[in-house]
């Protein structure tokens, strides 16, 4: 009995690592996405405005940036299954920073040229290492990928309704150097994250013969070759649907920056929060099923914005686009993640450069749409390839060899998991029998990380009382602050409630005499956005527990047999 102790201690001190691991790069993800997203949204404004660019020169300079990203992502996947990846993505962090740093500081075209290939560099090396690091727990917990859209989407809305609500008063230099500190603070975070822990010595020699398998760059791109295609295929056409779109706004609305952020918004909200559900319909239906809906939904958002009246209609449509990324994604990342075994790293690096060049050809592409046809004409061009998409995307999933249907994440407390069958259908094959008991004994290795995945979440879980009182705790801090906002003379709830709601809500608010007071002004507006978030949010919590929440009388009650 004594002998089980060190090794069952070993085995949860283990998946605590894991999941401190995973926590940490999650927040990093939230702290670097934000600022990754609102540097792109404001650099070609702030280019023009601060240092003079022409619209060539702010050409160049995007695509400075995009091209070493794409071209860097294959070596970063090396590195990241060459070197411990939290120092690798850290180190993408860093650069990241400097490269915000860089545009605060930039005078001239040739320092806003050299931020631009910092970033370059900086993002292939981050993004590649997090989801290589996030792949590593995909085999006990399938949810991964969906909870890393989820931060990373989180991350960038509140970055946009934070920078854009203080932009007025801090101007950009401000934006980059807080962009910067996040950035500094998410390379700390992977830095001090734990260690990749040890595999059991079975899954170590079975990813050596892995690796042999696929040692190289060129091995692992043929072997991904028809998800890559695909990739390539279904960017092109959603980038040039978001350009195509963003010109559409400015140009023929007349809308300002803060005015285009908000019709972004919402998608970008349905995004952070879909994502996890939508994973339950992966594991319900099949990723092949899941895939066909969300290209359907992307195409149907295109045509309907060829005939979208306004603005408004234009933000529903939107977050038709964003479900449909909430859902592709996280699988596009999985399958990858999947099909590389050990070698995570340069799956996800060729991987992304195919979307970085299906991104830079969609943008040239809705320019030269914008330009020579006609509005409609362009949407309806750019949904044929999303339409495409039904039928490319999922035979390309199917190629990769992976399974159709993922396994369930761990059931959250007091759920418990449904029965799989495990009997073979009459007639199978001794293949499929070998493939399923392989299947069963995969499964059986990964319950006990399930078991204690669950119990930390148990642990973790925060009971509707709880919930309630945070937020009560949070309206009542909200309500002090407005009242001494209020008596100095500084309240944006005030200037709202009086004034014109509709300006009031999209502009920063009536001038202030001194950036102190423009700060106090502008923090209280940024304010009431987070605690609206937060109510949100916390409400969806409520609803979910209650829902989850079985009956007395339900038959379906645990009968605790």
């Amino acid at each position: 009995m004594t002998e089980h102790v060190p090794a069952t201690a070993g085995a949860e001190a283990d998946a605590r690592r894991r999941q401190r691991r995973e926590g940490n790069t999650l927040l990093a993800a939230m702290l670097t996405n934000g600022p990754n997203e609102l540097i792109d949204f404001v650099l070609p404004l702030w280019a023009g405005a601060a240092i003079g660019l022409s619209a060539t020169e702010v050409g160049v300079l995007l695509a400075v940036e995009m091209v070493l990203s794409m071209v860097f992502r294959p070596v970063s996947g090396v590195l990241a299954d060459t070197f411990e990846r939290r120092y690798v993505a850290s180190a993408g962090a860093a650069l990241y920073g400097v490269s915000a740093a860089g545009y605060a500081l930039a005078q001239s075209a040739p320092v806003a040229y050299t931020a631009a290939a910092v970033g370059g560099v900086g993002g292939a090396l981050l993004w590649v290492s997090v989801r290589a690091i996030i792949s590593e727990r995909l085999a006990e917990d399938s949810a991964v990928f969906p909870r890393l859209l989820s931060s990373q989407e989180t991350g960038a809305w509140v970055a946009f309704i934070a920078g854009l609500t203080l932009i007025a008063l801090i101007d950009y230099t401000g934006v980059f150097l807080a962009c910067a500190a996040a950035c500094a603070a998410a390379a700390v975070l992977l830095l001090v994250s734990p260690s990749r822990p040890q595999r059991p010595r079975a899954d170590t020699d079975k990813g050596a013969a892995e690796g042999t398998a696929a040692a190289g760059l060129g091995a692992v791109g043929r072997k991904l070759r028809p998800m890559l295609l695909a990739v390539v295929l279904t960017m092109t056409a959603e980038s040039a649907v978001s350009l195509l779109l963003l010109l559409h706004l400015q140009r023929g609305f007349d809308l300002e920056i803060g005015e285009i952020a908000y019709v972004f918004l919402p998608g970008a909200i349905a995004m952070s929060v879909a994502a996890e559900h939508l994973h339950r319909y992966v594991v319900r239906f099949g990723r092949s099923r899941v895939l066909m809906a969300a290209s359907l939904s992307s195409a149907g958002f295109a045509v309907g914005l060829a005939w979208a009246p306004n603005p408004f209609v234009i933000a529903g449509l939107w977050i038709l686009s964003g479900l449909a990324w909430a859902a592709v994604i996280p699988i596009g990342q999985a399958v990858i993640a999947e099909a590389s075994g050990e070698q995570a790293g340069r799956g996800m690096g060729v991987y992304e450069s195919a979307r970085l060049l299906g991104a830079l050809t969609g943008s040239l592409a809705a320019g030269v749409l914008y330009d020579s046809a006609d509005w409609t004409v362009a949407c309806l061009v750019a949904a044929v390839p999303l339409l495409a998409g039904t039928v490319v995307v999922p035979r390309a999933v199917r190629r990769l060899g992976v399974a159709d249907v993922p396994p369930p994440a761990p059931a959250p407390p007091g759920r418990p998991e449904k029965p799989q069958a495990s009997a073979a259908p009459d007639g199978a094959s001794g293949t499929e029998s070998r493939t399923e008991t392989d299947t069963r004994t995969a499964a059986a290795k990964r319950e006990p990380r399930q078991k204690e995945n669950q119990r930390e979440e148990k642990r973790k879980q925060k009971t509707p009382r709880q919930i309630r009182r945070e937020l009560g705790l949070h309206a009542a801090l909200f309500a002090v602050a407005q009242l001494v906002l209020l008596i100095v003379g500084l309240s944006w709830m005030r200037d709202l409630l009086t004034g014109d709601f509709g300006e009031l809500l999209l502009s920063g608010g009536r001038e202030q005499d001194s950036p102190v007071t423009g700060l106090l002004y502008g923090a209280g507006r940024l304010w009431t956005f987070i605690l609206i978030g937060d109510a949100l949010w916390q409400g969806g919590r409520l609803l979910v527990l209650a829902l989850r929440r079985p009956s007395r009388e339900s038959p379906s009650r645990p009968s605790g047999d």
